[in-house]
């Protein structure tokens, strides 16, 4: 459940969505009026809108407000791979390894990205993935149960989660983040490598019929792993 007053407002504001109080392309009470109603500091008030703005849940206009974001949101060229695929793809043999495997309460943040209410049920999964037996992954995802209610009960042993949920709930709406980020010691120790190696990764959302199905987030090893994506421009590009 939401613990930090900031967090406790995120909540506010997503469950007032989820129940219609603010509905999509409408503003919501201003800075001063939920610093009024919730009594807790503008600060906090201005942290919890900043951070639900970057999520894509609402929208800041300076001057004017702030505004619940369109429900559908906005797509990329990129394509679906599973890192298993392109492992294949290179000649080379993939095997991974599940480190968890749970039905958690959903953090806020990750309720805040798969457009549900923090502390329902959420479906947990972590693993390193291994190309020619180095491990080249650690992958972190977050599935929705409404989704898929029978994915923690899926036998894993031929086919990753990202394949089963790909075969099961296919994505028409896929959004992918790539950032440079440094490795917790826990996740150098479980890639292999040293904690000043910088990695990159990948954080991917997928939706069905504009329902959040996963939130992904995936870390590369810089030196062992490389993005990229090659499309076909249409008529309009």
């Amino acid at each position: 459940m939401a613990t930090t007053l900031h967090e406790k407002i995120k909540a506010h504001v997503i469950r007032g969505i989820h129940d219609g109080t603010w509905l999509p392309g409408q503003r919501l009470p201003s800075e001063h009026q939920l610093v009024s109603e919730l009594g807790v500091s503008r600060m906090t008030v201005n942290k919890a809108l900043r951070e639900l703005a970057g999520a894509g849940r609402i929208v800041r206009i300076a001057g004017v407000g702030s505004f619940v974001a369109e429900a559908k949101p906005q797509s990329t060229l990129l394509q679906i791979a599973t890192i298993a695929n392109e492992i294949r793809a290179r000649g080379h043999e993939h095997s991974w390894h599940c480190l968890s495997r749970e039905r958690i309460a959903a953090p806020p943040d990750v309720a805040v990205w798969l457009d549900m209410i923090p502390g329902q049920s959420i479906f947990h999964m972590a693993s390193v993935h291994f190309e020619n037996g180095v491990p080249i992954q650690l992958e972190d995802r977050y599935v929705n149960p409404k989704m898929v209610p029978d994915f923690l009960d899926q036998d894993f042993s031929h086919s990753t989660p990202g394949e089963i949920l790909l075969a099961t709930v296919p994505a028409d709406l896929v959004e992918h983040v790539v950032d440079a980020v440094m490795p917790t010691p826990e996740q150098a120790r479980i890639l292999d490598m040293q904690a000043s190696e910088p990695c990159l990764q990948l954080t991917r959302r997928t939706w069905s019929r504009d329902v959040p199905v996963t939130w992904v987030r995936c870390l590369n090893p810089a030196s062992r792993y490389s993005l990229g994506s090659r499309f076909r421009p249409g008529p309009d590009h």
